[in-house]
């Protein structure tokens, strides 16, 4: 067994014992970390597969931006954990179901001839002036442009609907309308009253004592 494959190995033993707890870990925050560690193990396998683009984009997307958010999220609110595993067990039969799947795939994938780690070598060595963001751009804006701008187009319409789903109109919510405002002219908010002048009346002199 050579070194590489070596790590692969237990990159890939990290990357699973780390997926097992993070639908296991009683603690949310703890699951959120396990997640940031199978995210970086994913992003070393991918190394080895000279896929550094992609390994790095997973580093500071994923563990840089979106873990961060999910761990203040998960801080920040109160979680009920009794609550939240009650029907735990009812999705047993399924969840069983997927992961005999899973597990069948993997096994295909390590042991099978057809998909195994001998049918698939490893890849050529590339030159020093090779570069994996430069291929793939290549890739994405040549033979995948289509299904590249399709995968755009769904991630806009994700996106007008999540907007679209949070600015319901609601009875009980304050908020301002940016055309209104807009359009507000100075009459609306400043009034002139003309009113006549009033002099007061000089006070009287104070009346002096009694002898």
């Amino acid at each position: 067994m050579s070194f590489q494959t070596a790590v692969f190995y237990a990159f890939s033993l990290i990357l699973v014992l780390a997926a097992l707890r993070v639908i296991t870990a009683r603690n949310p925050v703890h699951a959120a970390l396990f997640l940031v560690l199978a995210f970086v193990t994913a992003a070393g396998i991918w190394m080895l597969l000279e896929a550094e683009f992609l390994a790095i984009t997973l580093v500071l997307v994923y563990v840089g931006a979106v873990m961060v958010l999910f761990l203040f999220v998960v801080m920040m609110l109160d979680i009920n954990l009794d609550r939240l595993k009650e029907g735990y067990w009812d999705y047993l039969v399924p969840a069983g179901v997927v992961a005999v799947v899973m597990l069948g795939e993997m096994a295909a994938v390590l042991v099978g001839k057809q998909l195994g780690a001998e049918a698939m070598p490893a890849p050529s060595p590339k030159p020093e002036t090779y570069s994996n963001t430069k291929e793939l751009g290549k890739l994405i804006y040549t033979e995948y442009v289509y299904p590249f701008e399709i995968a755009a187009v769904i991630l806009l319409v994700a996106i007008v609907a999540a907007i679209a789903l949070t600015l319901r109109r609601r009875k009980d919510t304050k908020y301002v309308d940016p055309a209104a405002q807009v359009l507000v002219r100075r009459s609306d908010r400043l009034r002139i009253v003309s009113m006549p002048a009033e002099v007061a009346a000089p006070a009287a002199p104070p009346e002096k004592a009694a002898p």
